[in-house]
């Protein structure tokens, strides 16, 4: 069951019942920070970076990850800050059902269910000897070969921050370690960095331009690393078309979260994942 404490408004007085919400780790266990009923919240009046995230230990695998720190929006202006166990009892809980005994349980089952599709697809090649092959593109075949990925876990988009949010979950299951804000600021929109990749987030509600695109394919080769474009509003006719040709993905966000593929290079990466997840 969800970790559910008081927090109070220190403007205000207000108090709220605050949730914690809880995001799946690659091994697929959910994972939550483990909320400090002691400490009251504290208002956001700047925001760092850093700060806006939270190292969480998962309890079933055992990796450490970093998630968005809890916070709750107050009726009278303020966004408050709820404080989290950190350190070495920062650690991850997993929801009955669904935790560590989840994903060890369903392994077996998965090679049986493997092994049995293998072995039927050997009897429909001996039944039928002359039946030519399909062939089959290079993302269907490299997808086919990598281990089954949990669902991306959705998050609803209400605010710019929501679809920074959402695009560093989704750079996370992609595979892409040590998801940060970017060093170098982007001429609209907000960076983020992986090892050997740059993405840019632009939430404003105009289409993203051509410009936006060349620009950051210019900043990718300057840090020899690849891209990815996510945009709330889309992309104009030629900033596609620009893409294609340099082989730059494209992301369209829609407001439940999900970031959705617009073009051939966006598909593949999606389809394959990025191949850097960690062990």
């Amino acid at each position: 069951m969800a970790e559910t404490v008081p927090v109070r408004c220190p403007a205000c007085r207000r108090e709220h019942r605050y949730t914690a919400p809880a995001y799946p780790c690659v091994c697929g266990a959910p994972v939550a920070p483990r909320l400090d009923r002691d400490s009251p919240a504290t208002p956001v009046s700047h925001r760092v970076w850093q700060d806006d995230w939270v190292t969480v230990r998962c309890g079933s695998c055992g990796r450490h990850g970093e998630w968005p720190r809890p916070e709750v929006g107050c009726a009278c202006g303020v966004v408050l800050r709820v404080a989290v166990v950190e350190g070495p009892g920062s650690t991850g809980r997993a929801a009955a059902g669904d935790g560590s005994g989840t994903a060890a349980a369903q392994g077996p089952e998965t090679d049986q269910d493997a092994t049995a599709a293998d072995q039927d697809d050997q009897q429909g090649s001996t039944r039928q000897p002359d039946q030519p092959d399909r062939p089959r593109d290079a993302a269907t075949v490299a997808a086919e070969a990598r281990p089954a990925r949990p669902p991306f876990p959705s998050v609803t988009i209400r605010t710019a921050r929501d679809a920074v949010t959402a695009t560093a979950l989704y750079l996370r299951w992609l595979g892409y370690r040590g998801v940060r804000r970017a060093d170098q600021r982007p001429p609209s929109g907000i960076g983020l960095a992986a090892r050997g990749v740059v993405a840019q987030v632009d939430p404003a509600v105009h289409p993203a331009t051509l410009r936006d695109v060349e620009c950051l394919w210019l900043t990718a080769m300057t840090e020899s690393a690849d891209c990815l474009y996510f945009s709330l509003a889309g992309y104009a006719d030629d900033a596609r078309a620009r893409a294609d040709s340099l082989g730059v993905p494209l992301f369209v966000l829609d407001l439940t979260g999900t970031p959705r593929p617009v073009n051939a290079p966006a598909e593949t990466l999606a389809a394959t994942g990025a191949g850097q997840r960690a062990p």
